[in-house]
């Protein structure tokens, strides 16, 4: 996902979308530890999504105080 994606993002559809992402992420580890993954740079690129949607949470929570 694109940071622009992102950031047209209402505040309430993002916490949702973290949540589900870091749900995903967490599956994909724990089925990579029982079997490898076909592309293990998924991983990485799950985490990146994940920090770059909880980048912009926080950019908005400082913006708002």
């Amino acid at each position: 996902m694109k940071t622009a994606e992102i950031k047209e993002m209402p505040t309430s559809d993002l916490v949702e979308r973290v949540e589900a992402e870091v749900a995903n992420y967490n599956q994909v580890i724990l089925n990579h530890s029982i079997s490898p993954l076909d592309n293990p740079a998924q991983i990485k690129q799950l985490r990146r999504t994940i920090a770059r949607m909880k980048t912009e949470l926080r950019q908005r929570e400082l913006n708002n105080k």
